[in-house]
């Protein structure tokens, strides 16, 4: 969908997108999390799009899952990747979910929030931003990280300490939505040129 039939003015669309498909993954904790405070600025339409729920083929053929998908990544100004960190990398179905899409995410910003142990997901963030500026994204620097997850949330999936979080994640917002509303009208008033 273009920046034309949804209007530059409108509100922006915000995909956030859950990459960890994993029997007891932690990923629902905090995407849940960052779309709570995501839903405080007004001027944001989440899309929230777990990768749980949506089976994409591994050998890429066009499904109506796949379809589907990519009609929801082409309607989102800008995006979030919530993902965690296995094994130095970032999980296999997120690949499979770039790789699923073409032109859709051409001239847009995506965001980082990621988890996991000692590193808090920022390894799997590195790759990411090769793997997206192939596909003609713009990575932003602004990134949420959870070093030792598990040790931050309650039970209840609540932060322990929200403040750093809370304030990391509305820095990076701003910046995302900064470059969603500059990169909508550029679009809309020139085809991005790949």
């Amino acid at each position: 969908m273009s920046a034309e039939h949804h209007g530059i003015d409108g509100p922006l669309r915000i995909a956030v997108i859950i990459a960890s498909t994993r029997t007891g993954r932690f990923g629902e904790t905090v995407g849940r999390w960052f779309v709570t405070r995501a839903e405080q600025h007004d001027a944001l339409k989440l899309d929230i799009i777990d990768l749980y729920d949506i089976p994409l083929p591994d050998n890429l053929e066009q499904t109506a899952q796949v379809t589907a998908f990519t009609a929801r990544v082409g309607a989102a100004d800008a995006f979030v990747l919530v993902t965690p960190e296995y094994n130095h990398g970032y999980p296999a179905a997120l690949k499979r979910a770039i790789d699923a899409v073409r032109s859709e995410w051409q001239a847009k910003p995506v965001g980082f929030v990621s988890y996991g142990g000692l590193a808090g997901g920022l390894r799997a963030v590195e790759q990411l931003r090769q793997v997206l500026a192939e596909v003609h994204a713009v990575g932003i620097r602004e990134t949420v990280s959870f070093h030792m997850a598990h040790n931050q949330f309650n039970p209840h999936g609540e932060l322990i300490n929200p403040h750093t979080a809370n304030t990391a994640a509305d820095t990076l917002l701003h910046h995302l939505t900064w470059w969603a509303q500059a990169l909508r009208a550029a679009r809309a008033a020139q085809p991005y040129p790949a």
